[in-house]
């Protein structure tokens, strides 16, 4: 990069905002929101991007924040990051741990708002290199998969414009400072089933005149873990998870219901269909063979479409962000069972709009190699969703402001005419 480059000239300001956007980073762990609670996060980003010279608009999708400046003639670049929280009791003991009970930013949301931010105001200032519109996407409810849809359905990009392409990331439990992308199908798609077993309830002590719920649960539980291994190819790839069980109220009652919770991960059609077919013939078979009277009911809580990163799209990005950051800290994850609801930003036109979205490194590097080294990785290194999870603030600060700078500015058009 030379001193003229325009990435190189915006990230020339990252130091003197770090520090700012690190203290925000803690304030934002530290008053997590659930999603379409967000109200307080909302305010406080829609605060900040104003006073770097954009447009806000606030209540786009309920809580979500859009941020627009236009820069003369160019493409219009979509960048998004999602804010909202998990219902996960923290317990990672940082001084700027979750002030909320039974709420944290336990999937990095926190961090996604930070970088976004961090990287707005870089391009702000630089806004004599380069033309086009930016058009900064701070979307509520992912984790309900609501928020996207939620702001499309919001006149998103009939209000605003639509983009030419959708840039955005997620911290992962990669080792801080690293990138990685995958073309194709990136994020699988999800599928998340609340199941209704009904059985007879009556005392504990006399089994005999019920029809028990809990042992019709415990059963079908058991049998969901075949679908993968026994009806799903072994060069097919398929997650089925009972995240949740519930039935009962006191050890000495036999309950008359009982209720599953049901995750489903697959990244095609065909293998979808079969997952969940599988898992309403499971479900229905088991009840039957213990002698139910009433068929189970089976409803949807939430979907995710499989995101698909474009091919194009990705080498494009991966390439400025390489330029920037070194090319040995970029690398191909693979197809991650995760799931996301940005997709929607790229499916709402026709023809689709291209789009790249990324994982970059929030793990303590010599934590990982550790890890790996000992064969621990998995049990070591806390994930996602994880009460423990909690990316170093630096680098993957940085790296984050970094990467989104840098793969705007890919996208946006040369110096604006004067």
């Amino acid at each position: 990069m030379t001193a003229a480059d325009p990435t190189s000239a915006a990230l020339g300001g990252l130091d003197a905002v770090k520090d700012d956007l690190a203290d925000f980073y803690r304030d934002l762990h530290a008053h997590p929101e659930l999603a379409f609670e967000e109200h307080r996060t909302a305010a406080e980003i829609a605060r900040r991007a104003k006073s770097y010279g954009y447009e806000v608009t606030p209540g786009v999708g309920r809580t979500g924040v859009v941020a627009v400046l236009d820069n003369g003639e160019g493409p219009t670049v979509l960048l998004r990051a999602d804010f909202d929280a998990l219902p996960v009791t923290e317990r990672t003991g940082l001084p700027y741990a979750s002030r909320t009970e039974g709420v944290m930013h336990a999937c990095g949301h926190d961090m996604h708002v930070t970088c976004l931010l961090g990287a707005l105001r870089l391009l702000a200032d630089a806004r004599g290199d380069w033309s086009g519109r930016i058009l900064g996407v701070f979307q509520p409810a992912e984790e309900a998969a609501e928020g996207a849809r939620g702001m499309l359905d919001d006149g998103l990009y009939e209000r605003f414009g639509t983009p030419d392409v959708v840039l955005g990331q997620h911290v992962a439990p990669l080792p801080a400072g690293m990138i990685g992308a995958h073309a194709g199908p990136a994020f699988a798609a999800t599928d998340a089933l609340r199941v209704r077993m009904f059985g007879k309830g009556g005392h504990a002590s006399r089994p005999e005149t019920t029809i028990d719920p809990v042992v019709m649960a415990a059963s079908t539980v058991l049998r969901l873990q075949t679908i993968v291994s026994r009806e799903i190819a072994g060069g097919e790839t398929a997650v089925v998870t009972v995240g949740s069980i519930r039935a009962g109220t006191k050890d000495n009652i036999i309950p008359d219901e009982a209720e599953l919770q049901i995750n489903i991960r697959t990244y095609t059609p065909e293998v979808r269909a079969r997952v969940v077919a599988a898992v309403e013939r499971i479900v229905k078979g088991e009840a039957a063979t213990a002698g139910a009277e009433r068929e189970p009911e089976i409803t949807e809580i939430d979907a995710f479409p499989v995101l698909n990163n474009d091919a194009d799209a990705v080498e494009q990005t991966m390439a400025a962000i390489g330029a920037v950051i070194g090319p040995d800290l970029i690398m191909d994850p693979g197809p991650v069972t995760g799931s996301e609801d940005v997709g929607y930003f790229a499916t709402a036109t026709d023809p689709e709009i291209p789009l790249c979205y990324w994982l970059f490194g929030g793990a303590d590097p010599a934590e990982v190699i550790a890890a790996q080294r000992a064969g621990t990785f998995e049990k070591d290194i806390p994930s996602n969703h994880s009460p423990f999870f909690a990316p170093l603030v630096e680098p993957t600060l940085t790296t984050g402001v970094t990467a989104l700078t840098a793969a705007a500015l890919a996208w946006l058009g040369g110096r604006p005419a004067r």
